[in-house]
């Protein structure tokens, strides 16, 4: 190997190992940026790479940006003190009931708005209702990271590296649905079983109070209208196999606009919630992604899929997929998306070898905090709300949680195909 092609793969596994332990509690995306920013003063990519693989990541930046001025609208409006009182209302002051409901709003907002939306839009409504509620926060909050990538391949738009992915070669939806139908129900009913089990003592007793449904404005109700909205914005734009981005912060602005002309307010201020540092991970990990695939990276993984695909199907599939959720973990699933998407399209192997990579790629980071850019969201929503969770605390559910759904989500794939032929 080259010295130049091992001085970058250094770097890279430098920064990404950095990111995943957080040395002295610094945020992510300081070492990941710190990483392209060695990159090109060492001149060990040329800074036209760079810039060309940070507009590559445009797309993603738009559909964040949305979703975090979404999801600050719904605070400032009440709409997370609302949900809160009508989740709790409907627990009837059971744990148990109270933790069932999260999980299947949480499963929703997935499947209809994304696996970002579900941590950047749903977390704080959660928290607020675990602490109105007066109940341990932990078995609730892990519902809203988990699913999110639980039910993140129900559809395209559930998660936004679907699209990184099958990009250019997205099946329709009627041939999405007959392949990951199955395996995604199986995704969610396992997490979820896996869960309860996991938290079955602090799910034990009663809610305090269940108290009574909170009053929402019609600002509030408006926003609830637009989150709507958005949803059908996203569908339709994943039917026209359209990016996500543009559509996802244009109707966001629009909301924004609409309800604080309605409520008659400054929507400006607003606009902090636009926070940075998310998009300046992102920015570091495409430059990171374009910088190992320059030292032949897709030849590797094009190499390590056709040792996959030599094997029979079944173990190939369980082995495709299990390989790349555990690579999620050390690289992370956005720039392990890239290089999958890209390693796919060259290699052309079979349907059922490409579902189980995407399971992978989709599942594997409930694995650990940095598996994704949603748990990354996630955690800095936790932040925001001075909510801590540990690498630690995470690896104890993610290690139980992710395999077994793996294994049901792969295995029910492989039922799929052999049910199709």
């Amino acid at each position: 190997m080259p010295s130049a092609h091992l001085a970058v793969g250094l770097i890279v596994s430098a920064s990404l190992l950095l990111m995943l332990i957080r040395p002295r509690d610094i945020a992510e995306g300081w070492w990941i940026g710190g990483g392209a920013a060695l990159l090109l003063v060492t001149r060990l990519m040329p800074w036209r790479a760079a810039v060309r693989a940070v507009v590559e990541g445009t797309d993603v930046y738009l559909f964040l940006a949305g979703m975090m001025l979404l999801s600050e609208l719904a605070r400032s409006e009440g709409v997370f003190r609302w949900l809160a009182s009508l989740a709790i209302g409907s627990s009837r002051r059971s744990r148990s009931r109270l933790f069932t409901t999260t999980y299947a709003i949480g499963t929703l907002v997935t499947i209809f708005m994304s696996n970002d939306a579900t941590a950047v839009v749903l977390t704080p409504a959660i928290l607020a209702a675990a602490q109105k509620a007066k109940v341990p926060p932990l078995p609730y909050l892990f519902v809203c990271a988990l699913v999110a990538n639980a039910a993140s391949f129900v559809l395209p738009i559930s998660n936004p590296a679907n699209l990184v992915v099958f990009d250019g070669t997205m099946p329709p939806l009627a041939r999405w649905l007959a392949s990951f139908a199955v395996p995604s129900a199986l995704s969610i009913l396992t997490t979820y079983g896996t869960l309860r089990w996991l938290f079955q003592q602090d799910l034990r007793g009663l809610v305090p109070d269940d108290g009574r449904p909170e009053p929402l404005s019609l600002a509030g109700r408006l926003v609830l209208v637009g989150l709507g909205l958005v949803t059908v914005v996203l569908l339709v734009a994943s039917a026209v196999r359209a990016n996500l981005g543009l559509p996802t912060c244009v109707a966001s602005v629009a909301v924004t606009a609409a309800v604080c002309a309605t409520a008659k307010r400054n929507p400006f201020p607003l606009s902090r919630a636009i926070s940075v540092g998310p998009l300046f991970l992102v920015a570091g990990l495409f430059i990171l992604v374009d910088a190992i695939q320059g030292i032949g990276a897709l030849d590797v993984t094009r190499a390590w899929l056709a040792r996959a695909a030599s094997l029979p199907p079944v173990a190939g599939a369980l082995l495709a997929g299990s390989v790349v959720a555990v690579a999620n973990n050390v690289v992370n699933n956005l720039p392990l998306g890239l290089i999958a998407g890209d390693t796919l399209r060259q290699a052309h192997p079979s349907t059922l070898l490409s579902n189980a990579v995407l399971i992978g790629v989709d599942l594997g980071p409930n694995l650990s905090v940095t598996g994704s850019l949603a748990t990354i969201l996630w955690l800095i929503a936790l932040r925001k709300e001075k909510v801590e969770v540990s690498f630690l605390q995470f690896l104890k559910v993610g290690v139980v949680a992710m395999p077994l759904a793996l294994l049901a989500a792969v295995g029910g794939s492989v039922l799929m195909r052999g049910l199709i032929r």
